[in-house]
C-alpha cells in the first residue's frame, strides 16, 4: 500500500469499507501494521465514508486517498514539510493521470493552482482529493463533507475552504490517479452537472459578496446541463431545473 510505503512514517492509515462487496476486509487483514486501522459501515456515499474517517482520525493533519489513486513514497514528507515552514493550512500537490494503463496529457486548464483561487474554481473541481493535506482544524470552520451529495461532494467543500483559505502547493506529481476503471464513481453517476449545480446554489446562501459571480456560474452549468436534458429526452427534468433557477 502506498501510504505505508511512505517516508513519513508517523501516521495512521484509517480504512473506511463503504460497504464493498469484494474481499477488501480479507485483503486488509493480510497485512501486519498496527498503523493501519480497518472500519466498515453500510454503503453510505463517498461523503459518508470521509466524514466517518475524519471522525476516527487521531493526528493533527488529514490527508485523504481514494481507492483509485495512489501515492509517491514522499507525498507526506513533502507535504506535512510544506506546512510546518509556511503559514498555510492547507496544500496540495500535482497528480499524474493514468488512464487504461497510458499517461494522460493534462490540458492547461487542469493544472492545479496555488493561492486564493475561490472565482476560477467556480468552473471546475481545482483541488485532488488524493492530493490535499490540510489541518484538522480546518473542519472545525468550514464544517465536512455534505453527505447529500452522492456526487461533487469534493467540489462543494472545496469552495467553502477557498472562501476563508489558500492553498499552498508542492509543485510535484506526488499522485497517481488512475481512470477508466469500470467502477469508477466518475463513469457510474450520470448527471454530475447536476450536483454541481446545487453546489452553487448552496454557497450562494452562505456569501455576502460576489454573489453575481456565483450567479453567473450557475447560470452557465445550468443551461449546459438543460441542454443535456432536452437532447436526451429528459423534459421533466429540465423543466425542473428551469422553475429551480427562474430561468428565462
Amino acid at each position: 500500500m502506498s501510504v505505508l510505503e511512505q517516508t513519513y512514517t508517523n501516521l495512521e492509515l484509517i480504512i473506511v469499507d463503504d460497504g464493498s462487496t469484494d474481499d477488501t476486509s480479507s485483503v486488509v487483514s493480510r497485512i501486519k501494521d498496527k498503523r493501519l486501522r480497518y472500519f466498515y459501515q453500510e454503503n453510505k456515499g463517498v461523503a459518508a465514508a470521509r466524514n466517518f474517517g475524519l471522525s476516527l482520525a487521531k493526528g493533527d493533519i488529514i490527508s485523504f486517498l481514494d481507492s483509485d489513486d495512489y501515492w509517491l513514497p514522499t507525498k507526506l514528507e513533502k507535504q506535512v514539510n510544506f506546512l510546518q515552514q509556511t503559514n498555510f493550512c492547507v496544500v496540495q500537490c500535482l497528480e499524474k493521470w493514468i488512464r487504461k494503463g497510458k499517461l494522460v496529457n493534462k490540458k492547461r486548464k487542469h493544472f492545479m493552482p496555488a493561492g486564493w483561487f475561490w472565482e476560477k474554481a467556480l468552473e471546475m473541481c481545482l483541488i485532488g482529493p488524493s492530493c490535499v493535506l490540510l489541518y484538522k482544524q480546518v473542519f472545525d470552520e468550514i464544517g465536512l463533507f455534505d453527505e447529500n451529495f452522492v456526487a461533487c461532494e469534493d467540489y462543494e467543500l472545496w469552495l467553502r475552504l477557498l472562501l476563508h483559505y489558500p492553498v499552498g502547493i508542492v509543485p510535484e506529481e506526488l499522485v497517481v490517479k488512475r481512470g477508466g476503471h469500470f467502477d469508477q464513481l466518475s463513469r457510474s453517476i450520470l448527471g454530475l452537472d447536476l450536483y454541481r449545480i446545487y453546489a452553487l446554489i448552496k454557497l450562494k446562501k452562505r456569501i455576502v459578496k460576489d454573489v453575481a459571480l456565483v450567479e453567473k456560474m450557475l447560470q452557465t452549468k445550468a443551461k449546459f446541463y438543460i441542454q443535456g436534458c432536452l437532447k436526451r429526452g429528459k423534459l421533466e427534468e429540465a423543466e425542473r431545473i428551469i422553475k429551480l433557477l427562474n430561468i428565462k
